[in-house]
């Protein structure tokens, strides 16, 4: 099993599969068609934790009220008092899931947005480049910060990025621009990469992100 995070002694750690491994039927089911009456329970469980970003629930004996939650590396973790039963703790999970995700589409930049930093970032730092990407979007990434098909000039971004600072998603998309003409990591790549003015601190950011020492926002919720 995968050691996650912790807020210190006498904390319980749970990961998303084993969270409802045997306590399912306290969460909502979605109502089945009259042509899916026949589907097993273990069925739609399966589909229901299907529908579910990925997350991950702490319990801390330190923490006594409140209820956070926020992104850490790609799942979303939600932190809970000790005391709180398994019912309440079933409870609060689709709640505090909401308000992460509603915040995130507060902050979300538009693929159009994405599109222009592309545009800015070529004519500052790489004047002399003729290509031009067709489509810049978000998607769902966990091992890759972007990636870029050279063949339609396609550029897909980790949606991980989408509250990081600016300077960090500049120098990820910044990268992926320069596979439009450098397909590989060669000489000639890292010339051109090195004309990014904040790439240390950027290449700093994003190793801690992967690292877990990346800096979160946080929902809160208190529980009386």
């Amino acid at each position: 099993m995968i050691k996650e995070p912790s807020d210190g002694p006498g904390v319980e750690n749970f990961i998303q599969g084993e969270i409802f491994a045997d306590t399912f039927p306290l969460m909502p089911l979605p109502l089945s068609s009259q042509s899916n009456k026949k589907k097993s329970l273990k069925n739609e469980r399966a589909e229901l934790l299907a529908k579910l970003p990925e997350f991950r629930v702490i319990r801390s004996s330190r923490r006594k009220r409140s209820i956070s939650a926020f992104r850490q590396n790609g799942a979303i973790e939600i932190h809970i008092p000790d005391r709180l039963t398994r019912k309440q703790e079933f409870e609060v999970i689709p709640e505090m899931i909401d308000l992460v995700l509603k915040r995130e589409n507060r902050l979300r930049k538009s693929d159009s947005v994405l599109f222009d930093l592309c545009d800015e970032l070529l004519q500052s730092l790489l004047p002399d480049f003729h290509e031009r990407p067709a489509s810049v979007t978000w998607r769902s990434m966990r091992e890759r910060w972007g990636s870029c098909t050279t063949v339609d000039r396609t550029i897909r971004i980790s949606d991980r990025l989408m509250s990081a600072p600016s300077y960090a998603l500049n120098y990820v998309i910044f990268h992926e621009l320069i596979h439009l003409r450098v397909a590989g990591h060669d000489d000639d790549f890292y010339e051109l990469l090195n004309r990014y003015p904040e790439k240390l601190k950027a290449e700093a950011f994003l190793e801690g992100y992967e690292s877990g020492a990346a800096g979160h926002s946080a929902d809160v919720l208190e529980f009386d």
